[in-house]
C-alpha cells in the first residue's frame, strides 16, 4: 500500500511541528503515526495526550487517505468540510498513537472518509472519526 511520494506531496506543516509520520498510503487508505511526547500533553499531571492532537492525527490521517486515491494529482486540493470524532478513551501516557483512515467514496467535488486511532490494538480505539472534504482541481497560490 505504498504509494509515489512526489505525487502526494509533504505532511503538512502543523502535522510535521506536532511529529506525525507517515507510515503507508495508497489505494485510499492511509496509516499515520505519532510518537508520544511532552510537547503533546494536555494533563502534565497525567501525561494525557490533549485532544486537539488526535484531532489533528485524524484530520491529517483522513486527508491523506483521500490522496491515496488514484485520481489525486499534485495540482489537487481539497479542504475539511467536516470532521466528527468520538472520543473513547485516554490515549495511555508513553505510548503512540496510530491512525487508519480509509476514504470509501468520492464525488466530483466531494470525498467522505472514516478513520480511528489507537495505541496497536484496534479493538481498544482511542477515538473514531467520519469526515468529508471538498475537492478541487487545481491548488494555485493567489497573488
Amino acid at each position: 500500500m505504498q504509494s509515489d511520494n512526489s505525487k502526494l506531496g509533504e505532511l503538512p506543516p502543523h502535522g510535521k511541528a506536532i511529529g506525525i509520520e507517515l507510515v503507508s498510503h495508497g489505494d485510499r487508505r492511509c496509516r499515520l503515526r505519532l510518537p508520544y511526547g511532552e510537547h503533546l500533553v494536555g494533563d502534565p499531571d497525567t501525561g494525557i495526550i490533549h485532544g486537539g492532537v488526535i484531532t489533528a492525527l485524524l484530520d491529517n490521517a483522513s486527508g491523506w487517505a483521500v490522496r491515496g486515491d488514484a485520481g489525486w494529482t499534485p495540482e489537487s486540493s481539497m479542504a475539511t468540510l467536516d470532521l466528527r470524532i468520538d472520543y473513547m478513551r485516554s490515549a495511555v501516557p508513553n505510548m503512540d498513537l496510530i491512525a487508519d483512515a480509509e476514504c470509501y467514496k468520492i464525488t466530483r467535488s466531494v470525498a467522505f472518509v472514516r478513520a480511528i486511532a489507537h495505541q496497536g490494538d484496534k479493538e481498544d480505539l482511542v477515538a473514531s472519526s467520519v469526515a468529508s472534504f471538498m475537492l478541487a482541481t487545481v491548488n494555485v497560490p493567489l497573488p
